[in-house]
């Protein structure tokens, strides 16, 4: 470590509690190799730590120690006595051990076990960590909260961002001119040692009530909040909280940022972990066998740390849980977790304490890179299974507004708080409070909100934008500018106004486009809106369309494409709908729709139908949609009609009916048309992560090319989910059909085990696609499009394929590159059999 940050870390801990801070390095003393995974103890405190692959670790404790104790399997124990309290270059040197000798029969007592120095591994039925987890697995318990009648119990939650590796020379950068008040509330974190500096606050307490007969059902209802850091907080609060999952560690794999990790204690840790049991603790009164594990090979979704087993219960007291320098996790370098547990009987446990931190970086993994933590604290208090509710009042819908923010004062913090604030948690609110008051600080803060949203705020009310969608191309339109603006109030506004103007240079005409939308009721999410819209569009590019006024398709705007794009159509759409959320995450909405299609340009592209024996080029469609949109486990962070969602596994299941109105507005046919859609992503154990989709659709009358359903193809170069990446536009045309997405994202689990390519941290995707249709008689005979398309009823039309994503330098590493099979109907003409797409992914 550099001298500078040296003598920064010495000078922090001036002002801090904190009695214990060592860092360095356990070595062996002979090779001076690193030692991974010894084990680190303060005894006097009761204070533990597990060393990295490289051998450093850091320990550190509020209360005075003198003693550090320092062993691993294989060698003899060292005992240092601790000079310095504060020392950030310790070096531990252990000596490798004579081999101990077994009772003649070979067995080891529970009781009285030590560690083996032998360094051979133990075979798993000779350690004595095996006895004690397979009991575990024996009596593998269940989180009692799902096994009572009722229930109800405190939850307080604090949410926390720092920025971390702040040094003398980061606080010195003309950019904090005239906030160097910030700096003194630096701080050392007790996981990595690492400096940082908090930036971001949340707490939350919540009163949780559920039942499990009849029916299970939980309320969970906001009793108060405090922020400060943002003044968009509730999304940022949302955004940490969702980065961690509620996890079961008797599952065999937790789920981590979407990421199935082996648990520490999975039936089948044995294949991927070492345990060593080192001895035995009182953790809250109840004396508790302590196991050291981590993991046998690099670069797997392992963890490092302690696991606290009761000794009569033979239950998880506290488990500690890190992760590797070998993570591949993009912008993660660290995950750190500790879980408490109560365990009133043999069968059942309750959450007490749950902590988590994310050490996380964008630009790169190196341990003194600028970075982000992100801490997450839980503690479930003041549990009660005697008193009752009506069944109503679990069911009863609570105001949204409440739900997301709800202030207390100062003194009910005081009063309410389970555990006091830390010091530098306590200057947040007045630091921050003081940075709001910067200029300079409130423009880096509406930068980031730019960057992230897509909006410029213009005076609290307009918002302009979306600005990445001011460039586009096309072969119709040429080169296309497009501006729009929208009404922002707040993030929850209850109505919005919002519109575009666009213009092709080549084409040389103006679009535009324009809506507005206005929720009644929060409860239920009641709205109604209108809008209209000319522009061109491609309308093949989807088999689900989106009635939305201002969404536009990629086809119509990709920059570089595979062929021409002549198959563009001037859209001149009005939508007018109403939606209402009778239940959570249940939606029914009523669209009507007006829309007059005809090509964009006429020499290339022909939509030709009969009509009283006349073929016309332009088709009038009135229409009215009936739509049930299901989003079972879906997250939002704001309550307004417009809402952030986060990132979930939440499934989408949608259900449409269509009705064509002949003669309503001049409409030209009458048809019905029913359309089903799913989509699920799937976490597969350590195989990692699927994405399916299903669609199926079927018109039930003879319609032309521009309300058939094409199956979607993917003309450009970039990826595009739920497309048919080596099909043309209107290629496969129906009235009838069938698909399936699929695609599965290894996370390296095959790249992982290659020598050589494993450091490259790429990763694997393969995928599949398919598709089967018919076109009917009557739809055929009205047709006379002068462009040759098929419906893929021979046989299931099928395309292949796999990928590699992770593709980047340090940190950065979004980029995917896809190489794409066409199956089948390879006599068509001008197929494209093969194909190479590139996206960009921004996932962990």
């Amino acid at each position: 470590m550099k001298i500078y940050i040296t003598a920064l870390l010495l000078v922090v801990c001036v002002f801090i509690q904190a009695q214990v801070k060592i860092q360095g390095k356990v070595i062996d003393s002979e090779t001076l190799k690193p030692i991974p995974y010894a084990d680190i103890k303060l005894p006097e405190l009761k204070v533990s730590a597990t060393s990295n692959s490289d051998g450093t670790f850091y320990i550190e404790s509020q209360g005075n120690s003198t003693k550090l104790v320092v062993s691993k399997s294989g060698y003899e124990v060292a005992n240092f006595v601790l000079e310095n309290k504060v020392d950030y270059n310790f070096e531990a040197q252990l000596f490798v051990a004579e081999e101990e000798t077994t009772d003649d029969n070979g067995t080891v007592d529970l009781e009285t076990a030590v560690v083996s120095a032998k360094k051979k591994r133990l075979k798993k039925k000779e350690n004595p960590a095996y006895a004690i987890l397979r009991e575990v697995w024996k009596r593998k318990k269940k989180n009692g909260l799902k096994l009572v009648p009722h229930y109800q119990y405190d939850e307080y939650e604090k949410l926390q961002f720092d920025i971390s590796n702040i040094d003398s020379t980061f606080m010195k950068r003309k950019i904090f001119k005239g906030m160097e008040f910030v700096f003194e509330k630096v701080d050392t974190s007790s996981i990595n040692g690492k400096t940082y500096l908090p930036a971001f606050l949340n707490e939350s307490i919540y009163k949780v009530a559920g039942i499990n007969q009849p029916s299970t059902k939980e309320r969970r209802e906001l009793l108060a909040n405090k922020t400060s850091g943002f003044e968009k907080n509730e999304v940022v609060a949302s955004t940490v909280k969702n980065l961690f999952r509620d996890i079961d560690i008797y599952d065999n794999r937790v789920n981590i940022l979407d990421i199935k990790f082996v648990s520490p204690i999975a039936t089948d840790g044995f294949a991927v972990y070492d345990y060593e049991l080192k001895d035995t603790v009182d953790v809250d009164g109840v004396e508790s066998y302590r196991i050291k594990y981590y993991p046998r090979r690099e670069g797997e979704l392992t963890f490092k740390g302690e696991l606290y087993i009761s000794k009569d219960a033979y239950a998880v007291k506290e488990v500690v849980m890190e992760t590797t320098k070998e993570i591949n996790v993009n912008f993660v370098r660290n995950i750190f977790m500790s879980l408490q547990y109560d365990i009133p009987n043999d069968s059942i446990f309750y959450p007490k304490k749950e902590y988590a931190m994310l050490d996380m970086s964008l630009l790169s993994k190196k341990e003194s890179a600028k970075g982000i933590f992100a801490h997450k604290t839980v503690n479930y208090y003041n549990y009660d299974f005697d008193s009752t509710h009506p069944e109503a009042f679990y069911y009863e819908k609570l105001d949204p507004a409440k739900a997301a923010l709800n202030e207390k004062d100062n003194q009910f913090w005081a009063e309410n708080r389970p555990e006091a604030l830390t010091k530098d948690q306590e200057g947040i609110y007045e630091t921050l409070e003081q940075l709001n008051k910067v200029p300079k600080f409130n423009n880096i803060v509406k930068a980031i909100e730019i960057f992230g949203s897509g909006y410029y705020n213009v005076g609290n009310a307009i918002d302009i934008g979306n600005l990445y969608s001011s460039f586009g191309y096309n072969q119709i339109e040429g080169l296309r500018l497009r501006a729009g603006a929208r009404t922002y109030f707040s993030q929850n506004d209850m109505w919005r106004a919002q519109g575009f103007l666009a213009y092709g240079f080549g084409d040389d005409k103006f679009k535009y486009g324009a809506d507005f939308r206005y929720m009644f009721n929060k409860y239920n999410r009641f709205q109604v809106g209108i809008g209209t819209k000319r522009d061109v569009e491609q309308l093949a590019a989807t088999l689900t369309a989106s009635d939305g006024i201002m969404t536009r398709s990629f086809a119509s705007s990709s920059i570089i494409n595979q062929g021409d794009n002549t198959f563009l159509s001037n859209n001149n759409l009005t939508n007018v709908y109403a939606s209402i959320e009778p239940w959570k995450n249940v939606t029914f909405r009523v669209d009507g729709n007006y829309q007059l299609i005809k090509p964009a340009d006429t020499s290339h592209f022909s939509i030709g139908y009969e009509k009283d024996g006349q073929i016309k080029e332009t088709l009038t469609n009135t229409s009215v949609s009936v739509s049930v949109i299901a989003r079972p486990g879906a997250k939002y962070s704001q309550y307004g009609i417009d809402r952030y969602e986060m990132s979930t596994l939440a499934p989408t299941l949608m259900l449409r009916y269509t009705k064509g109105l002949k003669g309503v507005i001049n409409s030209d046919f009458e048809y019905d048309k029913l359309q089903f859609l799913y989509t699920q992503p799937i976490l597969i154990g350590s195989f990692g992560k699927s994405l399916v989709t299903v669609e199926a659709g079927k018109t039930f009358q003879g319609v032309p090319l521009s309300l058939m359903s094409a199956i979607p193809g993917n003309e450009s170069y970039g990826q595009v989910y739920g497309t048919f990446s080596q099909l043309d536009y209107y290629e496969f045309v129906t009235d009838e059909y069938a698909t399936l997405n699929w695609e599965h994202h290894f996370n390296g689990w095959i790249l992982n085990k290659i020598p050589l390519i494993k450091k490259l941290k790429l990763r694997e995707v393969g995928f599949l696609r398919a598709a089967y249709g018919d076109i009917s008689e009557k739809s055929k005979a009205i047709n006379h499009s002068t462009i040759q398309y098929f419906a893929p009823n021979q046989q299931i039309y099928y395309e292949y394929g796999f990928g590699i994503e992770n593709i980047g330098f340090g940190n950065i590493r979004p980029i995917r590159v896809d190489f794409n099979w066409r199956g089948n109907y390879n006599n068509l003409p001008d197929v494209r059999k093969f194909g190479i797409t590139i996206g960009l992914d921004w996932n962990f």
